[in-house]
């Protein structure tokens, strides 16, 4: 895989129980030639436990790929946990081949793709596939899950989710934005029930999507990885119950690119970019910088009010070059404001 290649990413969605974690152990076991990394948005003692995957770990996908998000609902914690995550396992010594990422039961798929349009890594990732599991028995019983409590009670657990959608919105998000539905505990449901679990699922689908059963989340790792749907740029056909005004704001980003003279004092820099995060409240900055008297470039890497900085290589033959990406959400983005904290 060369540096130009997209890593191939796979979103794995579904509601508590619905067998996620079982999928992802099995396409652990039958990685297909392809070293694994996996993300999996953890809610301890209530969510999907990442130790389940940590001790399932391998040549192909070691416990150092394996990632937990543990600060709330991923689609709703992008900027702050997801994006940072999926740059570090970009950004390993051995690149993975594949990219596996399990949400919480109540995430909303779409806007996680919307994330995949951040700056930092939309020329890097593309999503292969988004991958809905749905409990073949209980969507035939008029469920959604197989224990409505459990995720109700996950939904109580988290106090970062921001939306408080129904169970049946959340279900249908999940489904409408698939490109493919695994029918799970298939043996359970039993020929009448996948019937009837497909009948039910058909009726909100507005494309043709394949549905196909599957027990103890076994199925060919063929038919799960390599769609090449790359999801990110076919928003317009997964249509979201969060469509329009109130659908998730904070997922809509926007960036601007930031020149900078040489600097000669790098915590006068990380205190302005504090303040920006304060004041502005930008979400992401990164880029690197020219210090004065230094032969080596300085990284900025910053989330929030917090921020790093490390000199990483020689500028070499390379210009001297500040720059700057600095990411926001859409409607707090002031350039002019920003260039001024920054002193461009």
């Amino acid at each position: 895989m060369t540096d130009l290649t997209k890593i191939p990413v796979t979103v794995i969605t579904g509601f508590l129980g619905s067998g996620k974690t079982t999928l992802i152990r099995h396409l652990m076991q039958n990685p297909q030639g392809k070293r694994l990394a996996i993300l999996v948005n953890e809610f301890g003692t209530v969510g999907v436990d990442g130790d389940i995957l940590k001790s399932c770990a391998d040549e192909n996908c070691p416990e150092e790929n394996i990632v937990e998000l543990a600060n709330g609902c991923i689609c709703c914690t992008v900027a702050d946990d997801f994006i940072p995550t999926i740059e570090s396992l970009m950004a390993m010594p051995q690149r993975p081949d594949h990219i596996l990422i399990e949400t919480s039961g109540l995430a909303l798929p779409k806007p996680l793709l919307k994330a995949f349009d951040w700056p930092a890594i939309r020329s890097r990732i593309t999503v292969d596939g988004v991958i809905a599991l749905a409990d073949a028995e209980a969507v035939a019983a008029g469920r959604f899950a197989p224990d409505v409590d459990a995720v109700e009670a996950q939904r109580a657990a988290d106090p970062s989710l921001d939306h408080e959608t129904p169970l049946s919105e959340v279900f249908e998000d999940q489904i409408l934005c698939a490109d493919l539905i695994l029918l799970s505990k298939a043996d359970l449901a039993g020929d009448a029930g996948l019937a009837a679990a497909r009948e039910v699922i058909a009726a909100e689908l507005n494309r043709p999507v394949p549905m196909l059963p599957m027990t103890e989340g076994v199925i060919d790792p063929r038919v799960v990885l390599g769609l090449a749907a790359a999801a990110e740029d076919d928003l317009a056909a997964r249509p979201s119950h969060h469509d329009g005004a109130d659908d998730h704001e904070h997922d809509d980003f926007d960036s601007a690119v930031i020149d900078l003279p040489e600097i000669a004092d790098p915590e006068t820099l990380a205190a302005a970019i504090q303040r920006l995060a304060r004041e502005q409240r930008v979400l992401r900055v990164k880029g690197h910088v020219a210090v004065a008297g230094k032969p080596l470039r300085l990284l900025v890497q910053a989330v929030g009010d917090r921020v790093r900085m490390q000199f990483d290589k020689p500028w070499g033959a390379a210009p001297r070059r500040s720059q700057l990406v600095v990411i926001a959400e859409h409607d707090d983005i002031d350039e002019a404001a920003i260039r001024k904290v920054l002193g461009a």
